[in-house]
């Protein structure tokens, strides 16, 4: 009877991997062997027309020694993270909240903040490119004649902007699945309490969200710190490298430059993989902090 389940079980199993094949599949070959790979030619001086050369350390010595990495991508990638995030994060949150009053018009409103996130970042680029034009909508309706993504003071910012715009529809739809998970005693009992809006706001709900909270910020984080094609389309990285971040500077070393760099771009992708797990991990810790904190 033993052996009957037992051989069962592993029947069971097997069929269980046969129906996630496909998927196991594709991540074998595009992610854990693609990764594998990266971390390879990140030892090596590879330049796609010759067999890669191992050189051990030398791409990280000289990916840590560029003027272009540390005076603007790093900078500007930071930059971009400490700015997108929070105002993402809080946007989001402020929007879910008020859709998940009862409002009229609920299911329209939560369409046309979602649109933006279903819609291709390129065609999001290349309307912001018209509207952001010296003659373009913007500065028809402000009366300036700024050129935006040509002045090296306001191109990263309209970026900035954009990416905001594109992200909270998603991120919204998150704080919503979570807000919407909350039991509603729980703010009965706060009320019973003679607690106001704003107290059930910072006391019950946005504790009650640190997960998703978390959630959110992680996904902010990561990709935030892979901003590419919104950069590639609308300033391919200037005026003056002033929209150049880690991602850019990869492609730019691995395809664009005249002398390809592939083993170079290779470690600074090994680099930015690690700065991504070190904030994430960070991050997690400042809020599990918090929360425990708050908890006492």
């Amino acid at each position: 009877m033993r052996t009957r389940t037992d051989r069962r079980k592993w029947v069971d199993a097997l069929n269980g991997y046969l129906f996630i094949s496909p998927w196991l599949i594709i991540f074998l070959i595009f992610s854990l062997i693609s990764l594998g790979y990266a971390v390879y030619l990140s030892f090596t001086e590879y330049n796609l027309l010759r067999p890669p050369r191992w050189w051990g350390l030398e791409g990280y010595r000289r990916v840590l020694e560029d003027e272009l990495f540390i005076s603007k991508a790093l900078p500007n990638t930071f930059k971009y993270v400490l700015i997108v995030v929070p105002i993402q994060t809080f946007l989001s949150l402020v929007l879910a909240f008020a859709m998940d009053q009862n409002l009229r018009f609920q299911r329209f409103f939560r369409t046309i903040f979602y649109l933006p996130s279903v819609t291709s970042s390129v065609v999001i680029s290349l309307i912001f490119i018209w509207i952001f034009a010296p003659q373009g909508i913007f500065n028809q309706i402000t009366g300036l004649t700024v050129n935006w993504l040509d002045d090296p003071r306001t191109a990263f910012y309209v970026i900035m902007g954009m990416n905001i715009f594109t992200t909270s529809g998603t991120l919204m739809l998150i704080f919503l699945a979570g807000l919407q998970d909350i039991p509603l005693a729980v703010y009965e009992a706060a009320e019973i309490d003679g607690a106001n809006g704003l107290q059930k706001f910072f006391y019950i709900t946005v504790p009650m969200l640190r997960p998703v909270i978390f959630f959110v910020v992680t996904v902010g984080v990561i990709g935030c710190f892979q901003v590419f094609d919104q950069i590639f389309v609308m300033t391919n990285g200037g005026p003056l490298d002033s929209t150049t971040t880690i991602t850019y500077l990869i492609y730019k070393w691995a395809f664009r430059d005249t002398r390809i760099q592939m083993g170079q771009a290779s470690a600074l992708a090994v680099i930015l993989t690690l700065i991504i797990l070190a904030v994430t991990l960070l991050q997690r810790r400042v809020i599990e902090g918090s929360g425990s904190g708050a908890e006492r």
